[in-house]
């Protein structure tokens, strides 16, 4: 579906588990020639929770949505925003997945994901260190990038900046990272979509691209070499022409 009768069409910005509308804050104010919009998460920034259900959560978020718009995950984010093409399908016009995956948590038919042993540890975590527990997710989502130091120092001062997620929907938003599986659904996306990763990504592996490819015959995968978790602040470059050659070749 072209974007080309409505130029002024805003690209809706979801960030991942923990974090905050800041993660975007390096990103130019227009992609592709699309505004951006953020929207945070339920119970993260200054969002109030909502229900612990995928559905709510992509509810709340087309709530704060514009009527039409491509809409870009991170993570979790991807995640929600795949739920909210599925939910509404005339105002999500494009997809873009970064980092996101359908199934977060490993499967006798899905390896290339994590042990839902690793989520059980940060819901422990999140009972006896909160801080902690999410300081070290941060460290996981950078680990084996290029540029490992930088981003984290990024990931971390991005999260003083707004207010701290509630206790709750980190809860809440682990249990969708664990439970939640739309590969059975992705089909039924019929928008045009883009899905980045990192070729050294710890959470979400790169190998969930040849999955996407047979899921969804009409998608585009790119692997952004020498990235992990967080590309659009290891690798800004790279993730930012990925996300403008779709927008111009896809949606132009």
């Amino acid at each position: 579906m072209s974007t080309g009768s409505n130029p002024s069409l805003p690209l809706v910005l979801l960030h991942g588990w923990g974090m905050n509308a800041a993660v975007w804050d390096g990103l130019p104010p227009q992609l592709g020639g699309l505004p951006t919009q953020t929207i945070e998460l339920p119970g993260h920034g200054a969002r109030t929770p909502a229900r612990a259900d995928l559905w709510a959560w992509a509810d709340a978020c087309l709530e704060a949505a514009p009527e039409e718009a491509v809409w870009l995950g991170w993570s979790l984010g991807g995640l929600v925003a795949q739920a909210a093409a599925l939910r509404a399908p005339k105002r999500v016009r494009g997809l873009i997945q970064l980092t996101a995956t359908p199934r977060f948590v490993q499967a006798a038919d899905w390896r290339p994901a994590m042990a839902e042993e690793t989520l059980g540890q940060f819901h422990q975590g999140l009972l006896d260190d909160p801080s902690g527990t999410l300081s070290r997710f941060l460290a996981l989502q950078v680990r084996g990038s290029d540029a490992a130091r930088e981003t984290l120092r990024t990931l971390r001062q991005e999260l003083t900046t707004r207010p701290e997620p509630d206790p709750r929907a980190l809860a809440d938003g682990l249990d969708l990272l664990r439970d939640e599986d739309l590969r059975g659904q992705l089909p039924d996306i019929a928008c045009p979509a883009l899905w980045l990763f990192g070729s050294h990504d710890a959470l979400v592996p790169a190998a969930v691209a040849e999955r996407i490819e047979l899921i969804m015959p009409g998608a585009r995968t790119q692997v952004i070499a020498g990235a992990a978790h967080a590309p659009h602040i290891s690798h800004r470059r790279e993730t930012l022409t990925a996300i403008e050659d779709f927008v111009a070749e896809a949606l132009g």
